[in-house]
């Protein structure tokens, strides 16, 4: 089934909500909800979910991009947090090959670290035990000498050795867009950029609708619902503040930052997880001619929507940096981009922010409304499944419905369509040599496909039309991906974009730099904006590439 996602598709959608009841209506469009609409969809539910900013706008784009599977929580004991998502690595990958990949990762031990040969050891033996890890991705223990030939830039002093072992990298906002997608191929409808404002009760004071706003029109509906799931990540508690029954649960959110340098500055070559000198653990990851590293661990109080790098945060992780990479001697000015994210975990008094459990919980109001929170990217799929479980168990009850089991273990999202891992290198390979005959290099046939998965094919027919229309503001590897992101996966803005369906301003800044202007020329010209949308929408790019590099309390110094 084609996949028609675009400005149209949600403007339509935000009319229809209006007219339809729906079985279930999910409020928050980050992984989470994503996830919660594909399993409840497969499994014959009418489904809508509405999403106040744009898909992936919150924790969903900011988090460290790994499916992983928590070996830190091995040392608080969580061993059924370890053992949940660590099985859960290899569904996700199964799933999505374009989105996930296999990332061997390297934990080397100094003297006096947080890890011994002994406890690493015996920790990556438990956890390849726990997570159900294949033969060819089990643990190895190696050397001081056998680490630096996997990471000659480890801080030769006091090294002991190293644990060497499988974790998986993913592109988080690309994961929630595909899943959305398969929840909508499926029947779901859905829309980004609109707000659930009030919900709406009975006599029995159960919620039976939502009064929902569009942000970019103003205008306001009513949807109308069995169930009512609230997936708001960091916005959970802002959601049942709408609601008149809320019990004593709480969410504190943590901030976490990510910087990233260019591979000239920062040659890693193999992912690290490494300590900190204060005990914490962080991770530093090659990717796409660049190094990433991150996250702090804070907590935060600030704006949930929009939060920033400060000096004190960059500054943390350099220091990091050079304690474990000690030849590499980065600066401030090595800086290339960062990100900054916010965490929602369930508040336990008196814990520091790193010891907080990652674990995610399910509670039902009074008035029916479900909240999901807590939890990590990693558990997404079955967070969704347990939550859609509850919700089948009591349509089952009120409406004597025979829904099927979750049907998401083996369900490949949108894209992911290979018949499995196996194929993904034929696949890519194959794709690689076809870009050619669109007007693509093989370069940009293999980084299309890649990332776009068994949709590639779309991306070539846009390649090809751009040919057809003889411009010349953009190229056809631009072209491609602009259009396909406007007519199939509901882009509105630029930073939608350049940040959601690319990743380009975390990881391509300066690409973002070079196509800011044909792209918002091209964006106007398909959504007729008139020139103060044009402002508006340039001013918010302008202001993310500054805040990507400057540190919010640099800015204006």
């Amino acid at each position: 089934m084609e996949n028609t996602f675009s400005e149209i598709t949600r403007t339509e959608n935000f009319e229809q909500m209006s007219k339809d009841k729906y079985d279930l209506l999910i409020i928050g469009g980050g992984i989470t909800g994503a996830g919660i609409a594909l399993d409840a969809v497969t499994r014959g539910l009418k489904v809508a979910l509405v999403e106040m900013q744009d898909f992936a706008a919150g924790t969903s784009s900011r988090s460290t991009k790994l499916i992983h599977g928590g070996l830190r929580y091995l040392k608080q004991f969580e061993i059924n947090v370890v053992k949940e998502v660590g099985r859960e690595r290899a569904i996700v990958y199964e799933n999505g090959p374009h989105v996930t990949t296999p990332e061997w990762m390297l934990l080397p031990f100094h003297k006096g670290g947080t890890f011994g040969a002994f406890t690493t050891s015996i920790g990556l033996k438990v956890y390849d035990f726990l997570a159900q890890v294949k033969k060819t991705e089990r643990r190895t223990m190696l050397s001081a000498e056998e680490t630096l030939q996997k990471e000659p830039l480890i801080k030769k002093d006091g090294l002991k050795g190293g644990g060497y072992y499988v974790e998986y990298r993913t592109d988080d906002a690309r994961l929630t867009i595909e899943v959305i997608k398969a929840a909508v191929e499926n029947g779901a409808i859905v829309a980004n950029y609109v707000k659930a404002e009030q919900f709406i009760y009975d006599e029995r004071k159960k919620i039976i609708g939502v009064i929902v706003r569009d942000l970019l029109t103003n205008k306001e509906v009513e949807i109308h619902a069995e169930k009512f799931v609230n997936a708001a990540g960091p916005w959970v508690d802002e959601v049942r503040g709408k609601d008149y029954a809320k019990n004593n649960k709480q969410l504190r959110l943590t901030k976490g930052i990510h910087l990233v340098f260019d591979q000239s500055v920062f040659p890693l070559r193999q992912a690290v997880y490494f300590d900190t000198p204060d005990g914490r653990m962080i991770f530093a990851i090659p990717r796409d001619g660049k190094t990433y590293v991150g996250t702090t661990d804070t907590f935060y109080d600030k704006d949930t929507a929009h939060p920033k790098m400060l000096s004190s945060d960059r500054d943390y992780v350099i220091s990091a940096i050079n304690y474990m990479f000690p030849d590499v001697k980065i600066t401030k000015d090595d800086v290339e981009s960062s990100w900054a994210g916010v965490r929602p975990l369930i508040y336990e008094q008196g814990k520091d922010p790193s010891d907080i459990s990652r674990k995610d919980e399910i509670w039902e109001a009074d008035s029916g409304l479900i909240t999901i929170a807590g939890g990590k990217l990693t558990g997404y799929r079955k967070m969704a499944e347990n939550v859609v479980d509850l919700v089948a168990k009591e349509l089952c009850v009120t409406q004597q419905r025979n829904l099927k089991p979750c049907q998401t273990v083996h369900f490949p999202i949108s894209g992911g369509n290979l018949g499995g891992s196996a194929n993904y290198n034929s696949f890519i390979t194959k794709k690689a040599n076809e870009a050619i005959q669109f007007g693509l290099t093989e370069e940009e046939g293999y980084a299309l496909a890649s990332k776009y998965g068994t949709n590639v094919d779309y991306l070539f027919d846009y390649a090809k039309d751009y040919q057809e229309l003889d411009e010349d503001q953009l190229t056809p590897f631009v072209y491609a991906q602009l259009m396909y992101a406007i007519e199939k996966e509901m882009v509105l803005k630029p930073v939608d974009f350049f940040i959601r369906r690319t990743g380009a301003l975390f990881f391509n800044i300066n690409w973002v730099k070079k196509w800011k202007e044909p792209v918002l020329a091209k964006m106007e010209e398909v959504f007729g904006w008139d020139s103060e949308q044009t402002k508006e929408y340039t001013a918010e790019l302008e202001k993310e590439l500054k805040d990507a590099v400057v540190p919010i309390d640099e800015q204006g110094l």
